[in-house]
């Protein structure tokens, strides 16, 4: 029987450094991952991700870090070749980069839709072609999306627009990679709080973002808590393996499809 477990697997998180990235790493981590790599993509955030290392170290887990825009295919397939150089084929792949822009559609520039594509939907492809690649036999790979895939709202179209192209990717990539038991999911969380979610958002749009959920009564903010991803993560990527293909909402009833 396969094992499923989380526990001795080599893991690999692009954007794990800091906010959700780092809280699955550590979570993992805490589930007895054998060794983690995590990505960061600028210097900046540099600190924080010595501090998620450090965290991971003491869990008893390896961690290693790498930073890198993962813009293109050949930085993609550095960041793998690196991890594997460093700590071995990974089992578990997660990919949490993404980039937000809130702004009429007709306000949108050239340059902001590339940069958007680059980071939302290019960045995601070249991610699963790697996994694809490199991952062992019964390996899981995860991608966060966002729960605008399932909203009819103005203002999105550069974010969730580049964003909607990782459903069909995860689709294809399940079907393709199956026959090596190899599972493929995406989660898309509602507004999160991070430190991303509060620029991009005036305070209009602020106060509905965390009362529009159903169960925004019972977080923090009303915003979707960033640790209340994690186990959902943490299932796909281990028991629930036998879920593939699929785009999840996972939003206290922010959005549904």
């Amino acid at each position: 029987m396969t094992d499923h477990s989380i526990k001795g697997k080599t893991v690999l998180i692009a954007g794990g450094g800091k906010n959700l990235g780092g809280l699955i790493a550590r979570d993992l981590a805490a589930q007895g991952a054998k060794a983690i790599a995590v990505h960061y993509n600028s210097p900046a955030s540099a600190a924080e991700t010595e501090e998620t290392l450090a965290a991971i170290r003491a869990a008893g887990a390896e961690a290693v870090a790498f930073q890198a825009d993962l813009t293109s295919a050949g930085a993609m397939e550095k960041l793998f070749a690196d991890t594997i150089a460093a700590i071995g084929r990974p089992d578990i792949a997660i990919n949490t980069v993404g980039k937000v822009l809130k702004k009429p559609f007709t306000e949108i520039s050239e340059a902001e839709y590339d940069e958007m594509t680059a980071v939302n939907s290019k960045t995601a492809f070249f991610f699963l072609k790697e996994a694809g690649r490199h991952l062992n036999d019964n390996g899981k790979i995860c991608t966060l999306v966002t729960s605008l895939l399932g909203a009819y709202t103005p203002f999105y179209a550069a974010y969730a627009g580049t964003k909607a192209p990782v459903e069909h990717f995860t689709r294809a990539a399940s079907k393709e990679f199956g026959e090596r038991g190899i599972s493929v999911t995406a989660i898309g969380p509602g507004p999160m709080d991070t430190p991303f979610f509060y620029p991009a958002e005036g305070e209009d749009a602020q106060a509905y973002h965390k009362t529009a959920a159903a169960l925004s009564g019972f977080t923090k903010t009303g915003l979707t808590d960033i640790a209340d991803i994690v186990p959902w993560i943490r299932m796909l990527v281990s028991d629930g393996w036998w879920m593939t293909g699929q785009t999840i909402l996972v939003n206290g009833g922010y959005t549904t499809k």
